[in-house]
């Protein structure tokens, strides 16, 4: 059994302040599985363990307890009653058979008041088990956290994928009936290319959300000019297909440093964005802003603008607001990309007057 002298609260105490705490002490036996105090018991004082195993825990809601630590021979609980003078927060178990001494609130306060000493050692002890509390508790919001995105993520994918690979079902039915048309073979066609398309692209945003933090981000001196012209060749026969007129003002022919392979997710994502938001046609006008520090590239629809309280979120993970395609996770990656490039993204709009998305890029000194 531990002498109460060897335990670390009171190592290092005078032989005075020993014999105190010895005659204040009360010795105390608990057998195994054995309540020692409960929640909202009085915190009447403070425990040593001579020998033996103690279970400290806690109900975090009605119907779960959790195990905050366990504490063995040498080391003590109970000492926030000395501190607060409150009731109990946890409750404390015997797991086995144990032997403690019980340090009355009373006795101890008025020796911690003579003994500067073992007042700053239970202060130190007791900051370290919050330390280490505080530790436990973030471990486990990160986990949870990280629990609930992998669920969002999942069900995000599942979601998503099942309309366009039930057109694509339904097209190919179409196009093995016996009685189909070369017509309705070449329609059927066109759909399933049109869903495999929207598939690909989809799977682009969600390899590139699992991208993680990159360790280093290779940018390369590009002209501007030519890398949204040849952009917007490939881009603008998509938008008359859907009645979506472009207007996009002279690009500046600036040498930027860009990786153009996921900058080009940017225009693609902002684009269709737009499309989206004027189901019968529109316009979309894209302009420069140029200055001696960075090229802002701002994107603007004659769409039904956006709600202030939903422009606040819409550049968090998974936040569709109501759209019908998509994962949700479009904004965010854009979000990532340019700043990735070292620049920014913002949203502006007035509801029922369109909404201008503008992205940053800063200039090379």
């Amino acid at each position: 059994m531990l002498p109460l002298e060897k335990s670390k609260l009171f190592h290092g105490l005078l032989a005075e302040e020993l014999q105190t705490l010895h005659r204040t002490a009360h010795l105390r036996k608990f057998a195994s599985g054995q309540t020692i105090f409960v929640e909202g018991d009085p915190g009447d004082g403070l425990y040593v363990i001579l020998d033996g195993l103690v279970k400290i825990s806690a109900l975090v809601t009605q119907q779960e307890r959790r195990v905050l630590s366990h504490v063995g021979p040498g080391d003590f609980f109970g000492e926030m009653a000395v501190l607060d003078d409150e009731a109990r927060s946890a409750t404390a178990t015997a797991e086995e058979d144990t032997t403690v001494y019980f340090l009355p609130r009373e006795e101890l306060v008025a020796l911690l008041s003579r003994s500067p000493k073992l007042a700053l050692t239970l202060v130190r002890e007791f900051s370290l088990r919050m330390r280490e509390v505080n530790r436990q508790y973030i471990q486990e919001v990160l986990q949870a956290e990280r629990l609930t995105l992998v669920g969002r993520f999942a069900r995000s994918i599942v979601h998503d994928f099942k309309n366009p690979l039930n057109i694509i079902g339904l097209a190919a039915d179409m196009a093995s009936m016996e009685r189909a048309t070369p017509e309705m073979r070449q329609s059927a066609a066109k759909r399933v290319h049109r869903q495999v398309a929207r598939l690909s692209n989809m799977i682009s945003e969600l390899l590139e959300f699992t991208r993680g933090a990159q360790a280093s981000v290779v940018l390369a001196s590009t002209n501007y000019a030519q890398f949204v012209s040849q952009l917007m060749e490939e881009i603008e026969p998509e938008l008359a297909d859907k009645n979506v007129r472009l207007a996009l003002a002279a690009p500046p022919a600036l040498n930027l440093l860009l990786d153009p392979q996921r900058l080009t997710h940017v225009f693609y994502n902002l684009i269709h964005n737009a499309v989206d938001e004027m189901p019968d046609g529109g316009k979309i006008t894209i302009r420069f802003l140029v200055s001696d520090k960075e090229v802002v590239t701002e994107f603007e629809d004659t769409g039904s603008g956006i709600k202030p309280e939903i422009a606040a979120k819409l550049f968090e993970p998974f936040a569709t607001f109501g759209k019908s395609k998509g994962t949700g996770l479009g904004l965010s990656i854009c979000k990532r990309i340019v700043e990735d490039h070292r620049g920014s993204i913002s949203v502006r709009s007035t509801a029922g007057k369109g909404a201008t998305f503008a992205f940053s890029i800063p200039r090379p000194r």
